[in-house]
């Protein structure tokens, strides 16, 4: 820098010379020596005191899924094996329906979950349906509280297509099983994939704020995406899940974790909320006005489909599950029943919304200041 001061090229020979004549009356030099070496000083300090981007990042952590040690199995049973070419854990369960194995050390918010499944079905055809074998992320140790997708490989070759959408599956415990999720919000929770019995199956759940997303065998497009899970927390552990009758294969399982999504739990729903529901019908707006007194909802809702139509339902932690009659428009009203559910973030919401019958789709809502 004081090379740069006295170079002739940057500044002028006249402004040099004027420059080096008031430098040498004010002792300005010593100054600005002084100066210069106490600000690289500081740089040096914060450049060792700063952690670099590498170091600030989450560590992720491998299991090679080779050693019973990296496993906590609550219901069941783990042994070490070879299948299929390579030393895998193998789960089984007598004493229950499900079993679970917590990975030691290991808890996620947001980030990806990588690993290798497989299944053996060991209960004779025609007893029950076809075997099950899944992840479970954001989950509690106790198994009371979890989210999961899960994979029924024998499913995907069913000649009837029902069979096939329910081969990669979403479920949160407590409270949303596979039963309440379709029968209320059908093929919004599970769909088909290309799985194979008695195959690895490379699996890959990534999970960011309220989304999470299953893609199988590498695909670049995802199998499953769930938006607004229905999870209870947003940070937990992860496990390994099998069911009775079967002998459910892990191997290679990754954990990247990513920078956590500002997403925090128990929105408050009172208020008014001005909402807009994009339907494979059509699109349509009304207004919320909502009361909670602690888990019970109430309300009115007013615009397409009437008017200070009653609103009962629940909420918990921020989630809230919502519905209302109304009339369907059109030359011939018909009445309706129409079902909201979705989280509330602050001052914004959104989540899923269909009017039985006659159109599904996505709802927000903004709340009104």
């Amino acid at each position: 820098m004081l090379k740069m001061l006295f170079d002739p090229r940057f500044f002028g020979p006249r402004f040099v010379v004027r420059l080096g004549k008031s430098i040498e009356k004010s002792g300005l030099l010593r100054a600005a020596v002084a100066g210069l070496v106490a600000i690289s000083s500081v740089v040096s300090a914060n450049a060792q005191a700063a952690p670099t981007a590498e170091s600030t990042a989450p560590a992720a952590q491998s299991f090679a899924l080779t050693d019973l040690n990296e496993l906590t199995v609550t219901d069941g049973k783990a042994e070490i094996v070879e299948y299929q070419g390579r030393k895998a854990v193998c789960l089984t369960t007598q004493s229950s329906e499900e079993v679970f194995a917590f990975l030691k050390g290991a808890e996620i918010q947001d980030g990806t979950i990588e690993a290798d499944i497989a299944i053996k079905i060991t209960m004779p055809p025609g007893v029950r349906m076809p075997g099950f074998v899944g992840i479970a992320f954001r989950a509690r140790t106790d198994s009371s509280h979890y989210e999961m997708f899960y994979l029924r490989p024998r499913n995907s070759g069913s000649e009837d297509q029902a069979m096939r959408n329910h081969s990669v599956q979403y479920v949160a415990a407590p409270g949303f099983d596979w039963y309440k999720l379709r029968r209320e919000w059908p093929w919004i929770y599970e769909s088909y994939a290309d799985l194979h019995p008695e195959q690895w199956t490379k699996v890959k759940i990534d999970v960011h704020g309220r989304t999470a997303k299953l893609f199988v065998n590498g695909s670049e497009n995802p199998s499953l995406v769930v938006n607004g899970l229905r999870g209870e927390d947003l940070q937990g552990s992860i496990a390994l899940w099998g069911y009775s009758g079967e002998e459910a294969y892990f191997s290679n399982l990754k954990i990247i974790p990513a920078k956590e999504e500002a997403v925090t739990n128990g929105g408050e729903a009172s208020g008014t909320w001005d909402v807009q529901f994009a339907s494979d019908y059509g699109s349509f707006k009304g207004s919320m006005n909502l009361h909670r007194e602690g888990n019970a909802v109430s309300g009115t809702w007013s615009g397409a489909f009437g008017q200070d139509l009653p609103i009962n339902g629940t909420w918990r932690n921020g989630l809230v599950e919502l519905s209302f009659g109304g009339t369907w428009p059109g030359d011939k009203p018909v009445p309706m029943t129409a079902a909201l559910a979705g989280w509330i973030d602050g001052d914004s919401a959104k989540g899923r919304m269909k009017v039985e019958g006659r159109a599904d789709g996505q709802w927000s809502a903004q709340r009104k200041k």
